[in-house]
């Protein structure tokens, strides 16, 4: 046994040393300042996953702002400097977008490559989406979310409103039932007839099917930065099984099935059918990417921004003025008796106050990040320098860098509710740093055309939740004096940041 153990212990010991000597990149002429890391493969990777904004600080004081890091078998080339941003942009011929995103999405959810170069499919998705969730299709996707919103928060729960009655609930549970149900319904539509189907009892399923497919959304989510990293689904049973019963339901037998589906679904349908070769399970994983896509981001978008809007008095206070505002304009009466609140895009796109809420909120909780990947050696041209990448290496920012930087952002840690509106009550836009103009200030939703197609109804969406939370309910934390919750790091490079904890809070209905 020992001197099994001996032989075993020799090998690795010989494998690491080959590594080191052989396997580890050598910095050629030219090249970004490089970070090898100690580790066989993983290199950097559990420096950057323990804290990716500490780790970044520390080799950008070592390095500069540019520089090169081995994380998990890729070479990745963080920029750093805000006014290099636009590099990424000026390099689409030697810098590919899509690649990292199409393996990404095949590897978590288990459908074929939807690279159309790989054959199975001639879809643009991209153009797809941005054609059903911006312009005019994002009118209808508005209308239903507003009624879905009034019917989950308002008619599937009267029974549990009283009034008079405050209900207690965890915050972030709330926000996560009521935007996933919410927005389940706006994309993927129902099985009764809303207009003109009262019965109860079809309604009470149909909710019970979406929430036990929230539970299995969690399910799988929970695993997500682990499929990502590279981990096969098959090491998580109960995800994996999750994930399954998600397809079994979005499969397109299914979905036919349902009414009001929205522009976005049926489109994906019909050009599933036409343009490609999946079978039915892979059909029905590309729309669990998409149900997924919906909601893994605004959800704890949608918690960051209730929380801090409850947490701050002032914030509260000129936000609920702000929509009673709008609401009077709009001629739109508040009271269980009266009929829902409608408001169309252009009246939601007038609240500044709930727009820099949420921009501030996002900007307090998102680590996503922006890659591309190089498909060929090139030459990256920055403002003053240039330096050679290699082919397949990765070009990445991690704008959390830029929205924690106290040049730009004064307090950085620290909620202000009105960060991002001028002295007139408007739109802010006007960043600096060093003195100089910045044009890339705010990115929790990436940059040039791989930023989110679905960015603009998320905020809606978001905003909508807000505008119904002050309107029909009076809020308030179980806890005044609680603390925020720190932030998940182990799913950053993802997006929005989800609370390591929730936090208790009770509301009940305005009106008797």
């Amino acid at each position: 046994m020992f001197v099994a153990s001996w032989i075993w212990g020799t090998v690795t010991v010989l494998c690491c040393v080959f590594w080191f000597l052989i396997g580890r990149r050598k910095r050629r002429r030219g090249e970004p300042p490089l970070e090898n890391g100690f580790l066989p493969y993983l290199g950097c990777a559990l420096q950057f996953g323990a804290n990716p904004l500490e780790f970044l600080r520390e080799k950008q004081k070592k390095h500069g702002h540019i520089f090169t890091c081995r994380v998990a078998g890729q070479y990745i080339h963080f920029l750093t400097d805000p006014f290099s941003y636009h590099s990424l942009i000026r390099q689409g011929k030697h810098l590919d977008w899509k690649k990292f995103h199409f393996a990404t999405s095949a590897k978590v959810f288990g459908h074929g490559s939807i690279d159309p170069v790989e054959g199975n499919t001639t879809e643009n998705f991209h153009q797809t989406f941005i054609r059903t969730l911006q312009g005019n299709a994002l009118d209808p996707l508005i209308e239903a979310m507003m009624e879905n919103l009034q019917y989950v928060m308002l008619q599937s729960r009267t029974s549990k409103l009283q009034p008079n009655i405050w209900v207690t609930e965890g915050l972030y549970a709330f926000c996560c039932r009521v935007m996933f149900e919410s927005g389940f319904l706006t994309l993927f539509g129902t099985e009764f007839n809303s207009n003109h189907d009262k019965n109860l009892s079809k309604q009470e399923t149909e909710r019970a099917h979406i929430l036990n497919a929230l539970e299995n959304f969690k399910e799988f989510d929970k695993i997500f930065p682990a499929l990502v990293a590279g981990l096969p689904i098959h090491l998580f049973k109960s995800a994996h099984s999750a994930r399954e019963k998600l397809v079994e339901a979005l499969l397109h037998k299914n979905l036919l099935k349902r009414n009001n589906l929205s522009e976005l679904v049926t489109l994906r349908m019909f050009l599933n059918d036409t343009l490609s070769t999946f079978d039915d399970k892979e059909k029905a994983k590309t729309h669990v990417a998409v149900l997924w896509a919906s909601q893994a981001n605004t959800i704890p978008a949608t918690f960051w921004s209730l929380f801090y809007l409850i947490k701050s008095p002032e914030a509260m206070r000129a936000a609920t003025e702000e929509v009673q505002t709008i609401l009077e304009s709009a001629g739109e009466k508040i009271g269980l008796d009266s009929k829902n609140i409608s408001l169309n895009r252009k009246q939601l796109d007038n609240m500044p106050i709930l727009d820099s809420i949420i921009k501030e909120a996002m900007r307090l909780s998102s680590a996503s990040m922006t890659f591309r990947v190089a498909n060929e050696d090139f030459t990256l041209h920055l403002e003053k320098e240039f330096y050679n990448i290699r082919r397949d290496d990765i070009v990445a920012l991690y704008p959390q860098l830029l929205h924690f930087d106290p040049e730009i952002y004064a307090d950085p840690l620290t909620f202000k509710y009105d960060r991002y509106l001028d002295e007139n009550g408007e739109e802010k836009t006007d960043f600096y740093r060093n003195g100089r103009k910045l044009k890339y200030y705010y990115m929790p939703f990436g940059l040039g055309i791989a930023k989110c197609p679905g960015r603009l109804f998320a905020v809606h969406e978001i905003k909508q939740f807000l505008t119904l939370i002050l309107s029909y309910f009076e809020i308030e934390l179980v806890d005044s004096n609680v603390q925020c919750p720190s932030l998940d790091q182990s799913r950053a490079g993802l997006g929005i940041l989800q609370p390591t904890n929730d936090v208790d809070f009770r509301y009940r209905l305005k009106f008797l």
